[in-house]
């Protein structure tokens, strides 16, 4: 079909941040959006995916009254658009619905739940889209809860032929891409549930310019910000033209509507439906911005910030506790924590035992003061004494006792007071087993389980580093950071005792568990066979803790949880491949 000319349209796309399961709060996160679109005179707001019920509802998808409370929400933010003096604003609203009619059968989930977009105009649902690629690696699960659609969709608005894709769509080559390469619209929008890991922004880029130039328009991909349970998205909103140059880029983890204009060519395509014909008059665009890029460890520190912010918001405490024994890792979560809440709103407890150093209690205290933490010292030592002579324990029992004691200490305090507990243990540890069950791995949630010991000690400097540029007080003692890690469960106790030295275990376990090599890759490699066998041993030994352990915010490509499913009873040995 011929051109008719460049097309200017203004899109708002509303990088925000839903709960899952609260449609009436995301309606009025949708509200409040659609205004300041309507304020900034644009002509589309684009919304992330499923922002109606919030993302990803897992089994949710599969009950009854669920979808159906998500199909009427929908029709009610199409009536309020209009009523509210927005009609003449196209919506693109991510939501759950169903197949219409469906009938069950095995291999179908329950109800045939659909991933879809409605496209809403003048208080009408005039068109919707549903997600072809359902992912079904790393945490997701999509297979499960929903079934895919097989249709493109062109809509015709303002003159320009506007092509619609969910996610995962652009992700995979076919499909979707493929229909759209051969129906040419003018302009590509692209609504996203895409979590946060650790370098993928850059990835995110290059596939959203890819996909534009093989398409032949500017593609517009909105993510969604915010935590839910281990996942946290971290927005990075982008607008492309067709060659790919960044028209405009939003801030990384921030809630914000991005007003933007784009130029299309008209009339490229031949459209399913026609909302409205004539191209938009020139006018001025507006100045359109690309936020800067955060640096790894910022980016890192600003998924764990958001990711406990949100789990204790969206569970409804405003108050954490946890223990703090002046080592690195309890400091480090005291300071997310802080972060996170406010400090007001964290209680940290110091549990000193018979075998707690002096420097513990004072590095502890230190900290607490520095971040300005509430702080208390409950004494342990009569309780476990009282244990351990009414039970008859010692060696290893009787160190886990401390622990335990610890744990029901904060869980007390927890029911008591109405704290969350933080558990403080890292990814080293969490991997080879090195914590207590029912002891330092209580909790409701743990902020630095996906972190590395060696990435601990980088973040915690990284913090320190921040607060010095900023002519603050450093918040983790520098000697919580530079001491060796101990768990103070017996005299002289060192981690090293028990594990290799963190930043060897480390490279092991990055391509152990986060690379899935194995021994024999690991022994090319160059690691030393007794200790990669040692190690693989530790972990896959350590799976039954880990499955008790709470959840965490996800940073890395492979986080222990979804990520990672491995069965506890299996007699498979790496080491020797039998």
């Amino acid at each position: 079909m011929p051109d008719l000319g460049s097309g200017q349209l203004r899109l708002a796309l509303a990088q925000i941040n839903p709960t899952v399961g609260d449609l009436a709060k995301n309606a009025e996160l949708i509200a409040s959006a659609v205004a300041t679109a309507h304020t900034a005179n644009a002509h589309i707001v684009v919304f992330p995916e499923m922002v109606v019920t919030g993302y990803p509802v897992e089994d949710l998808a599969l009950r009854r009254s669920f979808r159906s409370a998500s199909k009427a929400a929908i029709s009610r933010i199409a009536t309020r658009a209009k009523s509210d003096g927005h009609g003449d604003l196209v919506l693109v609203v991510g939501y759950l619905d169903e197949v219409a009619g469906s009938v069950g059968r095995l291999g179908q989930p329950e109800g045939a739940p659909q991933n879809a977009i409605a496209i809403i105009h003048n208080g009408e649902i005039k068109a919707r889209y549903i997600k072809h690629h359902l992912p079904n690696y790393g945490v997701f699960d999509e297979f499960r809860n929903f079934v895919a659609g097989d249709s493109s969709l062109v809509a015709r608005i303002h003159g320009v032929d506007v092509g619609f894709a969910i996610c995962e769509d652009i992700w995979q080559e076919g499909g979707s891409v493929s229909h759209l390469v051969e129906r040419t619209p003018g302009l590509v929008l692209v609504p996203n549930g895409s979590p946060y890991e650790r370098n993928k922004d850059d990835v995110r880029l290059a596939l959203v310019q890819r996909r534009a130039k093989e398409i032949g328009a500017p593609l517009a991909y909105v993510n969604m910000t915010g935590g839910q349970d281990d996942l946290v998205f971290d927005g990075d909103t982008i607008v492309v033209d067709a060659k790919g140059g960044v028209i405009s880029r939003a801030a990384q983890f921030d809630d914000e509507i991005v007003i933007v204009d784009v130029k299309a060519i008209t009339h490229s395509s031949t459209p399913d439906i026609v909302i409205s014909q004539n191209p938009i008059p020139t006018y001025p665009a507006v100045a359109s911005s690309i936020a800067p890029r955060l640096e790894d460890i910022a980016e890192v520190w600003k998924a764990l910030v958001v990711g406990l912010r949100d789990y204790a918001a969206k569970n409804n405490f405003t108050s954490v506790a946890l223990g703090v024994s002046g080592g690195i890792d309890s400091a480090l979560v005291a300071v997310i924590a802080a972060d996170a809440l406010g400090a007001t709103n964290v209680h940290g407890v110091a549990l000193p035992s018979k075998y707690s150093s002096d420097h513990s209690l004072t590095d502890a205290k230190a900290l607490c003061a520095n971040v300005g933490i509430n702080y208390r010292v409950i004494e342990i030592e009569p309780m476990v004494a009282t244990f351990i002579s009414s039970v008859k324990l010692s060696g290893l029992a009787e160190e886990n006792v401390q622990a335990r004691v610890r744990g029901t200490t904060l869980m007390g305090l927890s029911n008591q007071e109405g704290h969350l507990v933080l558990a403080t243990g890292n990814k080293s540890e969490l991997a080879v087993g090195y914590s207590t069950l029912y002891g330092d791995a209580v909790g409701g949630f743990a902020p630095i389980k996906d972190i590395y010991k060696t990435d601990v000690w980088a973040l915690a400097r990284w913090r320190n580093e921040q607060a010095l540029a900023n002519g603050q007080v450093i918040p983790i003692p520098v000697s919580s950071i530079e001491k060796e890690p101990s768990a103070e469960l017996r005299p002289g106790q060192k981690d090293s005792d028990s594990l290799p030295e963190y930043q060897l275990l480390d490279q092991i376990l990055l391509r152990y568990v986060d690379q899935d090599q194995g021994s024999a890759a690991l022994i090319e490699q160059g690691f030393d066979r007794p200790l990669v066998e040692r190690v693989i041993a530790m972990v896959d030994k350590a799976e039954y803790k880990r499955r008790q352990y709470p959840p965490g915010t996800k940073v890395s490509s492979r986080a222990f949880g979804k990520d990672r499913r491995l069965p506890i009873t299996s007699r498979w040995n790496e080491s020797n491949g039998k």
